[in-house]
């Protein structure tokens, strides 16, 4: 006998963006005629009504902030809908299912997860057929499916693109691919992909493309891993989403190592409407680049900037400035160099704050004697805690993030809060800051949400729950 299933696809954050994962899921099972609610945590609360309804839950669990808030919201969820059967899926459900198991998730999948999705459907609705293993972590070709973003809230109340006048864009999230070739020691996506990365079809994305724009997108970020995996289906989606809609501009996260190889396609990008490349640079620190496995030096990142400002193309970088190996005078040079090059207005403030985190599953864990740097796995943080053997640095990492949340709140720009980061530095290391003059108030165009997937939640993003 068929069992009437409703399914509850639940996004707890997504970078501020429209999630591809829910709408990738729902198109698979509204295919097989299931009907699909979805819910984001981000823009919306947990609804009561929605939830007893359902007796198939599906939370997507992309970064680490999404599983910490997660795990705040399922004593609700399993309050509200005792009896539907809960999974997680995303990089980070099966890197967590012991502590998400204790909370009422049975089911962990990544990768590739829509056809154990599926098949954990098929099952709830017809108990003869097989359930899915309880944790898949599938990385094999599927079959993508144009995405259904009809339930998710409109594009209008997710983050926008700040362009360099002040104006606002409506914003679009695409995916390109899944996965990575890369093996950097911090980044998430390398315990479950292992150098992998899958293509989504070129038609697939060009109908996603199409979709969001009709709903009103006038900027197209790509949110794939790295935008240059796969070049050659790049630059392919490039040309036709330009065709198509030449008045749409986007932006895309590239290596360092991207940019320099394929410096070539960098006009191809401006041509085709590329406002900025996020960059993650991490460190200007060639012994902490080598340790996290970035493949890029420090002398690689002048060269790209370099390569970027010739294209006219803005580069947004990204940092991981707090970590064992770090030292204050090691801060101190990173925000040298960003002055030495002009970047000030490119770096979101948050990025001069960030801790390393140290996930379950992290490659950082096979270094050798890493362990003595670390303490025992902490379920409350997701994480191995840390703590630097100079006291100072954990310190000024402290007044630095109080600091960048006090200056937003504040609404101070990009060089207001530079200067008083810059102030923070020098007087922890016992100096006077020389005082940073003619700095330019360059606007950059940037989204209204700053990018830190592999970062700890912001005080912030957490009570906002």
């Amino acid at each position: 006998m068929l069992k009437e299933t409703r399914v509850l696809l639940i996004n707890p954050y997504e970078l501020g963006r429209q999630p591809f994962a829910l709408a990738q899921a729902t198109a698979w099972l509204n295919e097989a005629d299931f009907d699909v609610e979805s819910l984001d945590l981000s823009i919306q609360k947990l609804n009561a009504d929605s939830l007893q309804q359902a007796n198939l839950i599906g939370i997507y669990l992309g970064m680490h902030t999404a599983t910490r808030i997660a795990l705040r919201a399922l004593p609700k969820i399993k309050e509200c809908a005792p009896n539907a059967h809960v999974f997680a899926f995303g990089l980070y459900a099966p890197l967590n299912k012991e502590i998400l198991s204790t909370h009422g998730v049975s089911h962990f999948f990544a990768g590739e997860s829509e056809p154990e999705i599926l098949q954990l459907a098929e099952h709830i609705r017809n108990s003869d057929l097989p359930m899915p293993e309880p944790h898949v972590v599938n990385t094999q070709k599927i079959s993508f499916k144009p995405p259904m973003r009809d339930g998710l809230p409109a594009l209008s109340r997710y983050a926008k693109l700040i362009h360099t006048d002040g104006s606002e864009r409506q914003l679009g999230f695409i995916e390109t691919t899944r996965g990575c070739k890369y093996l950097c020691r911090h980044c998430p996506v390398v315990p479950i992909y292992e150098g992998k990365f899958r293509a989504i079809p070129a038609d697939i994305v060009l109908q996603d493309i199409t979709q969001q724009v009709a709903l009103g997108a006038e900027h197209i970020s790509f949110g794939d891993p790295d935008f240059f995996n796969g070049p050659s289906h790049a630059k392919k989606i490039l040309l036709a989403m330009h065709k198509q809609f030449p008045h749409l501009s986007f932006d895309a996260t590239i290596k360092i190592e991207h940019v320099l190889k394929h410096r070539d396609l960098l006009p191809l990008l401006k041509r085709t409407g590329c406002l900025f490349i996020t960059c993650a640079v991490e460190s200007f620190n060639d012994d902490i680049l080598l340790t996290l496995d970035k493949g890029h030096t420090r002398n690689d990142t002048f060269e790209a900037v370099e390569l970027l400002k010739k294209a006219d193309i803005t580069i947004s970088p990204t940092f991981v400035p707090f970590t064992p190996w770090s030292s204050l005078s090691g801060y101190l040079s990173l925000l040298k160099d960003i002055v030495a090059l002009d970047l000030i207005s490119e770096v979101a403030p948050i990025q001069l704050a960030i801790r390393l985190l140290i996930p379950q599953g992290s490659y950082l864990l096979k270094l050798t004697e890493f362990e003595k740097l670390i303490d025992e796995f902490d379920p409350d943080i997701l994480g191995y805690p840390w703590a630097h053997q100079d006291k100072r640095v954990d310190a000024l990492q402290t007044d630095i993030m109080q600091c960048v949340e006090a200056s937003d709140k504040q609404g101070l720009s990009r060089q207001e809060t530079f200067k008083l980061i810059w102030q923070l530095s020098h007087t922890a290391l016992g100096e006077a800051a020389p005082e940073l003059t003619e700095l330019e108030e360059k606007k950059v165009p940037h989204l209204s949400e700053a990018w830190y997937c592999c970062a700890e939640p912001t005080t912030e993003q957490i009570s906002n729950f």
